[in-house]
């Protein structure tokens, strides 16, 4: 069983702006995206200042966010990176097989990256995440460096929202099926 403790706070400066994000997103009717809570049962709580010091995990998340954007269902997953590159343990294979399930199932699934010492932060489509994760599994590379991302793939702070993920993912989704296109 994991257990909750400060760790459990990365993140948690991106997730800000992701939440802002998708309450502009909301109030502009452009999606309807909502955080997903890890469920956890408290072990220790302070009652002096009401907080949890220690909790346990009630089963295994999947992704930090789902929902729906202009008629599109996507989910996708936070992460923060302090160094240069983004270590694929951060993944968990659980969170894969949702992602590919989700996207079987006619979904678009993909990670938030930050590269925090940088101050980007790249969409990186379920596509590239996976290619990668089974080239590390092969005996490859076991992170993604930050040269090794889509620069076109650089979400920016745009049209008023502190993170326009949406715009990025669009235009990838435009540009990969302009590709499809060529090939026919």
């Amino acid at each position: 069983m994991g257990y909750w403790n400060t760790r459990g706070l990365r993140g948690s400066a991106l997730e800000e702006m992701i939440n802002l994000t998708n309450a502009l997103y909301a109030q502009r009717g452009l999606a309807v995206i909502q955080k997903i809570p890890t469920p956890i049962t408290p072990v220790e709580v302070n009652n002096l200042n009401h907080t949890i010091s220690k909790a346990y995990f009630d089963q295994r998340s999947t992704v930090d966010y789902i929902g729906v954007a202009q008629g599109t269902a996507i989910c996708f997953d936070a992460k923060e990176t302090g160094g240069t590159s983004l270590p694929l343990r951060n993944i968990h294979s659980h969170q894969l097989v949702f992602m590919a399930d989700f996207e079987k199932q006619g979904g678009v699934c993909f990670l938030l990256v930050s590269f925090v010492r940088r101050g980007d932060v790249f969409l990186l489509p379920f596509s590239e995440l996976k290619r990668c994760w089974d080239a590390g599994g092969l005996g490859g590379r076991k992170s993604m460096p930050y040269d090794g991302f889509n620069k076109s793939c650089l979400v920016t702070n745009q049209k008023g929202f502190p993170l326009h993920y949406l715009e990025t993912l669009r235009l990838y989704q435009s540009k990969r099926q302009e590709e499809k296109d060529d090939d026919s």
